[in-house]
């Protein structure tokens, strides 16, 4: 079984960060879901989170970054996405964008867009930023299995295939983001969760969202 941490042990952001740099998965509480990620730039780390997750390489994963501006970093940022990032970030909508030409991660599986979202939680935005680079933000269950919404559901799901398990208590949105790709005309929602339907509408003031 992984260690288990206290998302209040002082310890724990600078724990967290050296084991990502040292190319190790971990499990971290987010405003939604518990989610598990590698460092997005460490290609080994990667491939092992699709093979502990029980998903396709071919299959891209989402990833996490501190705030808003950093984006800018990874992905082409249009005036709709910074719409929609300043009325839902931080919080639960992952925005799929075009990505950055110069922008390569095992986590894309070579798709030409990534799916971005910074999570309305203050720990895992610190983790990102020490690390210095995003990392992947999919839940931390096998594939086919519920999100986990307790750190300890995370461990027996994950075990020893995760180096750390970061508990931050019972997660009360208990729904994944809802994940809306904006590199179509009229935006689609690819998964409906933790935002609505009817917030993006109006976010989009009225236009059709398919």
């Amino acid at each position: 079984m992984a260690d288990i941490i206290s998302a209040g042990n002082p310890h724990c952001l600078e724990e967290a960060v050296r084991l990502l740099r040292a190319g190790e998965i971990i499990c971290y509480p987010t405003d939604t879901v518990y989610g598990v990620g590698a460092a997005a730039s460490n290609d080994a780390a990667v491939k092992r989170l699709f093979a502990v997750k029980g998903r396709s390489p071919g299959k891209p994963l989402p990833l996490l970054i501190a705030d808003a501006a950093s984006a800018s970093l990874v992905a082409d940022v249009s005036p709709l996405a910074r719409k929609l990032m300043s009325r839902f970030w931080p919080g639960g909508l992952t925005l799929v964008l075009r990505k950055l030409d110069d922008f390569r991660s095992v986590a894309l599986a070579g798709q030409d867009t990534v799916a971005l979202r910074v999570p309305d939680h203050g720990l895992v935005r610190e983790i990102i930023a020490l690390l210095g680079e995003p990392i992947i933000g999919t839940s931390a269950n096998r594939a086919g299995a519920r999100p986990p919404v307790t750190a300890p559901e995370a461990a027996f799901q994950l075990g020893d295939m995760v180096a750390l398990v970061i508990d931050g208590g019972p997660r009360p949105q208990g729904k994944e983001s809802t994940v809306l790709d904006i590199t179509v005309s009229p935006p689609c929602i690819l998964r409906e969760g933790a935002v609505g339907r009817q917030a993006i509408r109006e976010a989009l003031e009225g236009k059709e969202v398919a």
